[in-house]
Parts: C-alpha cells; sequence; structure tokens
C-alpha cells in the first residue's frame, strides 16, 4: 500500500492558537491549554490500562493519565500540610510541568507536526504522519517517568532517524513552498528492505522531484517480487533509475508585439539500451524536470513493453501554447529545435506528440529540425499524412486504450456494447477514445477540461464529437455544448468520476483521480479504469480501487498504441508501402493482444491471479523491467 506524506504545508512556529488546535484535531492530537502554552497531549500509552478505552481518533475527549491521577491523590495530600509548604509544592509542580512542555516544544517540533494516533492490531499507537510507522523499540523513559507516552514517543524518535523518514521530511521541508493538495508526496511502509532501500537511494538523490518519486515507487513495489527472486536485478534498478542523459536549456523567443519571452527546455533521453529513444515532447506550464524524467522512465517501460523494442524518452518546455497566435507558436518551436536538433536523429531520438503539441506544432518543428539538419528525415512521429506519417498515426493511441478495454472484458466473458463509459479529458486521445466506443456500440457520456466536465445523458454520436471538435479548435469552453444540447450539463470545478459507468477512461493528466475520486468511481459502479494519461491515479486512488476489485489497465500497456504506430510509420517509410486504415487498425488490435498477454504472462508467473487487480498493473512493469534489465546485462556496466 503506497501512503500518502501530507500535501500541506507543515505548521510553524508564528502559527496561532486556533490554527495550532485545528491542525492537531486533523492528525487526531489531544490539546488543551497549559496557562500561555499549548500542550499537544497524545494521551497515555499501551502500559496504561484506560489508554485502549478511550476513543482516539475524531474524538476531542481523552482519558485521564496515570500522571493527572497522580495529581489529584498529591493535592488531597497537600491540603493536610501547610499553606507555605502548599504553595512551595505547587510552584514546583508548575515549574516541572512548564519545563516538560519546554523540552517538548524544543525537541519534539517535528513530532507536532508529524505525530497522529491511531489504532494497530486493536492497539492505540503513535504514528509518524511522514511514513505511518510506529516504534516500540524503547521502553526507556527519556524525562523520567511521565507516562508512556514518552515511551512511545522515544521509539518513534529512533524511527525519525531512520534515513527514510529524513529523506521524506527533507523532501517535504524543502519543497514547501511549491507542495500543493494536488501533487502529493508518498512514501511506501510496507516495502522490503532491499527494495525500500532502492526507493531511499532515490529519495536522497533527487528529494524534490515529487513525480518522478512517484512513478519510481509504483515500479519498485511491483517489482519486490522480482527483486526478491533475483538480488542482481537491485544493482540494474539503481542503474535504470539514472537517466543516460539529461539536458535542460533556454527557449528565448518574441511574441507578435516584438516583447521577448524565456522559458526553459527539457529532453531527457532515459534509456537506449533496447534501440533508439522514442518519445512525446510537452508543451505544458506544469513542465519540468521531475516531469520529463518521469514521463522519461515510463515511456523506457511502455516502449519495453511493445513488441517494437525502442529506448525511452520525454521532454517539452513550461511554454504554454494557449491563447497564442500560430506566428508565436511557431517562433517558439523553431527556437525550441535550433537547439534541440543536435540530439534527435533516426539512430537517436525519434520525438512525438503529447500534451499540447499536435500536428501543427509538429510540423514546425520539423521544419525547423530539416532546415538545421540539412536532410529530410522522417524521424518525427505525428505529422501530416500529406507529407509524412501514416493514416492512422493520430488515432493510435486512443483506438489503442478501447482495444485493450476489450481484451480485459474478453477475459470476463463481457463486451463494450451497451457499456456507460466515463472519458476524462478533451483532447485528441480522449476524442479517439469516444470515437471507437461509438463504434463498439457502448455509450460515452463525458469529457472534461482543466475547469470541469460536460455530461450528456444520452451520450456522445459522431456528430456531437464532430461538434465538440469544433468547439475545441476555436478555443471555447465545453460549457457551449450545453447551449446547444439541452440534456447535457457542464458542471464547473468538477470531475466526471461521480457519475454512474461500468468503464472509466482517465485521458487527461497525472495524478487526475485522488482518493475522494477513486471511491466516487467505486459507487458510481466502475468495474474497469483505463490508464489513457501517464500516471493518472495517486497511490491512496490505486489501493482504493484494488480494495473494491476494480481492474486497472496500466497506461504503460494500454497506452502501447502510440509506440505501435510510430514503429510502423517508419517501416512505412523505410519500405515504401502504403498502409490502408484497415491494414493499420489490424495491425494495432494484434500489438495490444500481444501487449496484453505480455502483461498476463509475466504477472502469473510471479504468483498473481490473472483476475486479481494487481495483474496487469505490476505483469506490464515485470515484463517491462526484464527486458532492459537483459539487454542492460548483455551490454555491460555502460
Amino acid at each position: 500500500m503506497l501512503l500518502p506524506m501530507s500535501g500541506v504545508i507543515g505548521m510553524n512556529s508564528s502559527m496561532d492558537d486556533m490554527t495550532l488546535i485545528q491542525q492537531s484535531q486533523r492528525h487526531h492530537l489531544v490539546v488543551r491549554e497549559l496557562g500561555e502554552e499549548i500542550d499537544l497531549e497524545i494521551g497515555p500509552g499501551e502500559d496504561d490500562p484506560s489508554f485502549g478505552n478511550g476513543a482516539l481518533i475524531g474524538a476531542p475527549m481523552r482519558e485521564s493519565s496515570a500522571e493527572e491521577h497522580g495529581e489529584s491523590k498529591q493535592m488531597g495530600m497537600v491540603s493536610q500540610i501547610r499553606n507555605d509548604s502548599q504553595d512551595m509544592s505547587k510552584n514546583q509542580q508548575v515549574k516541572r510541568k512548564k519545563k516538560v512542555v519546554k523540552r517538548w516544544r524544543e525537541e519534539w517540533a517535528d513530532t507536532y507536526k508529524w505525530a497522529y494516533v491511531d489504532v494497530k492490531e486493536g492497539t492505540p499507537r503513535i504514528f509518524c504522519s511522514v511514513c505511518r510507522e510506529y516504534g516500540r523499540k524503547h521502553r526507556r523513559n527519556p524525562y523520567g517517568n511521565e507516562g508512556s507516552r514518552n515511551m512511545q514517543m522515544s521509539a518513534l524518535e529512533e524511527h525519525n532517524n531512520s534515513l527514510l523518514h529524513k529523506e521524506a521530511l527533507r523532501l517535504q521541508m524543502a519543497s514547501k513552498d511549491k507542495i500543493v493538495v494536488d501533487k502529493p508526496i508518498y512514501v511506501k511502509v510496507a516495502m522490503s528492505k532491499t527494495a525500500g532501500s532502492i526507493l531511499e537511494a532515490t529519495l536522497k538523490r533527487d528529494p524534490h522531484e515529487v513525480e518522478f518519486i512517484q512513478a519510481v515507487q509504483e515500479a519498485v513495489q511491483a517489482l519486490e517480487r522480482v527483486i526478491a527472486k533475483n538480488s542482481r536485478y537491485v544493482n540494474i534498478m539503481e542503474r535504470l533509475l539514472e537517466p543516460e542523459r539529461v539536458i535542460v536549456f533556454r527557449v528565448s523567443w518574441v511574441d507578435d508585439r516584438g516583447v521577448t519571452h524565456v522559458n526553459r527546455g527539457f529532453r531527457v533521453q532515459y534509456n537506449q539500451s533496447m534501440g533508439p529513444c522514442r518519445g512525446g515532447i510537452r508543451f505544458h506550464p506544469s513542465m519540468n524536470l521531475s516531469v520529463a524524467k518521469f514521463l522519461g522512465f515510463e515511456q523506457t517501460l511502455k516502449n519495453a513493453l511493445s513488441p517494437y523494442k525502442l529506448g525511452g524518452a520525454a521532454g517539452g518546455s513550461d511554454f504554454d501554447p494557449k491563447g497564442k497566435s500560430d506566428n508565436e507558436i511557431m517562433r517558439f518551436c523553431q527556437s525550441f529545435m535550433s537547439e534541440m536538433y543536435r540530439y534527435l536523429g533516426p539512430d537517436k531520438d525519434l520525438p512525438s506528440e503529447e500534451m499540447g503539441v499536435g500536428t501543427r506544432e509538429m510540423g514546425y518543428l520539423f521544419g525547423q529540425y530539416r532546415r538545421l539538419a540539412g536532410h529530410f528525415q522522417g524521424s518525427f512521429t505525428g505529422p501530416r499524412i500529406f507529407w509524412s506519417g501514416s493514416s492512422l498515426r493520430p488515432e493510435a493511441t486512443g483506438y489503442g486504450l478501447v482495444f485493450f478495454a476489450q481484451l480485459m472484458l474478453a477475459d470476463m466473458n463481457k463486451e463494450l456494447k451497451g457499456l456507460r463509459c466515463v472519458v476524462s479529458g478533451s483532447g485528441k486521445i480522449a476524442m479517439h477514445v469516444l470515437e471507437k466506443l461509438i463504434a463498439y456500440g457502448a455509450l460515452p457520456i463525458s469529457v472534461s477540461d482543466s475547469r470541469g466536465y460536460l455530461f450528456d445523458e444520452d451520450g456522445f454520436d459522431y456528430m456531437k464529437i464532430s461538434f465538440l471538435r469544433d468547439i475545441k479548435a476555436q478555443q471555447r469552453s465545453l460549457r457551449d455544448y450545453s447551449k446547444t444540447y439541452a440534456r447535457s450539463k457542464y458542471y464547473d470545478e468538477a470531475k466526471p468520476w461521480n457519475e454512474r459507468c461500468d468503464v472509466a477512461f482517465a485521458c487527461a493528466s497525472q495524478n487526475e483521480i485522488n482518493q475522494s475520486d477513486a471511491i466516487n468511481l467505486v459507487n458510481s459502479g466502475c468495474r474497469v479504469l483505463v490508464e489513457g494519461s501517464n500516471m493518472p491515479c495517486t497511490p491512496e486512488a490505486v489501493h482504493i480501487l484494488k480494495k473494491a476489485s476494480v481492474l486497472i489497465a496500466p497506461a504503460m500497456a494500454a497506452g502501447a498504441g502510440g509506440v505501435v504506430a510510430g514503429e510502423l510509420e517508419l517501416n512505412h517509410e523505410c519500405s515504401l508501402m502504403h498502409w490502408s486504415p484497415e491494414d493499420f487498425e489490424s495491425k494495432l488490435q494484434d500489438a495490444m493482444k500481444q501487449t496484453y498477454q505480455r502483461a498476463i504472462k509475466a504477472a502469473t508467473d510471479f504468483g498473481y491471479q490473472k483476475e486479481s487487480p494487481e495483474a496487469l498493473v505490476h505483469g506490464a512493469v515485470i515484463s517491462a523491467f526484464l527486458t532492459i534489465a537483459q539487454a542492460m546485462t548483455d551490454q555491460g556496466s555502460v
């Protein structure tokens, strides 16, 4: 199970009392006032018989601690002593209590932020909120006999000194200015020691790269049985987690007003052990090195899983093409390619479309590449049919997702015909998913954008899809669709996962499905989730879906249609053959079937049941990794 590290910024010393109390209640801490200070009482521990009887979670009340009982008895005795002795004893009591509180404030500052109470195996424990672990080894009390609260906190201190916790905490604190709720950091607890060491090394080396770390954790979890079976894969995995080449460069361009702008460009040529790199170029404001590495890592595994052996790469820029004129986009693409061209080529790196990059952008990029390289090589995938590219290249990824879903349903003795399908996103992948779902007789009922989602109770048809494309081409809002079709509705600031459905296609962006979205999917009746975008589910969402036995088609396998189309394009150009739409679709279906079978076989080889929700997710990673590992072993330490 992947567990979340808090995605919110930690408390600081200047936080007011009300905020402090709210923060402690969120972590199930008990708050009480002590003079001018606030003491966050965790409550008594496992040695106190009354500890297990109190309702700690979600309840502000707590049982009296042993220390408080002792104080009550002492007060009865003090009443029989002289007033001066009573005053002196009382002053010592207050002084001692404040001293303890001061120690706790100084020495357990991080614990206030990260500790919480939960029940483990029927016994309440004090846990670390970073990695959800608790300690029980220490039985000694660091501050004297003040109750087992300190015993448990002392045990937790040992855990807090571990490398995994320190690096996770360092990552959180170093990135606190950038962390938002929808970009959480995750640390997995239930992991073998060997697999955990791989994750620790990644956290230590790349503490700020949150997307890349999440992708690594998911891969390491899937490979635990592989690593346990053969320890030599540890070294190969460590090598695989370091990209072969990372290129970061400046992209300056001039807008239509003559103002110069500067963006940052990225290209991560992640691994070439299987062949020349192939991967997308993404233009989006959220693009950074972490995203480029995560996409390159996922693309490397995806290419290795496909029938065509290629290396993996990814890149792009934080440039936002929305709202830009064609001339501005052309000038940016030319500036971008002026630096990138020297790293590309049919035997080096084969770029393809990704988010924010379509046929227009690829045309501009290829034109500048051809001009600078001085030759016409069809090493770019996705340009227009009349000068390069195969006839179904744009549709390949979306069609492949539907083919993959059909394969999954066939193993369940079902088919897509008549099923309600929820689709997120409204780009080319989502639109082609809608097309092929209609062809299979399914009922697609939603699309979405960054502002909300569009729901059509009657479902989409080809005419409605054409209207949606016109809306997108004119950069209008999906809300305009509901003005034409009365039985449709656009929901602002919402996601489509609460709509009743049988199959869901996540085609928007990474981490678009969080924990609450996964719960909505389960409650809406969804039985199959097909990942069209890379890593669309947070680890918590994946855990919930698995617990509910929702089958997940991982993007690594289901999204291989683009890889297949790219390879067929090169074969087309090299052999001067003509692929008809029927031939292309037939070859795409065969390739998706091979990918599906490879993932299932790898899963069953390592003990996963075919009908298990984990089978395809883990099997895809296992099959891809073993293929890459063999190539890296054969080629030596390079």
